[in-house]
């Protein structure tokens, strides 16, 4: 599992067979996207729990065509923390 991935289910306590909602929708979550991009070079700089979401494949898509979308996910996803 990648870095990423750990450090969101950890601070969420899930495990890799739990159910993980969209923090969006609420549908089963199947990605753990990055708000803020973390560009071609693969920085591991933005692989903290400020800037991880887990969403659904649809959201995720939105989310990388969207940036209103995207700034929408951020707001969401700091009132979870």
């Amino acid at each position: 599992m990648k870095k990423y991935k750990q450090i969101y289910f950890f601070y969420f306590g899930y495990g890799e067979q739990d159910f993980i909602p969209c923090e969006y929708c609420g549908n089963e979550a199947v990605d753990v996207h990055h708000l803020d991009n973390k560009g071609m070079g693969g920085s591991k700089s933005k692989d903290y729990i400020g800037n991880l979401i887990g969403l659904c494949r649809e959201c995720h898509n939105k989310a990388h065509s969207y940036v209103k979308f995207n700034n929408k996910l951020k707001e969401i996803h700091k009132s979870k923390l």
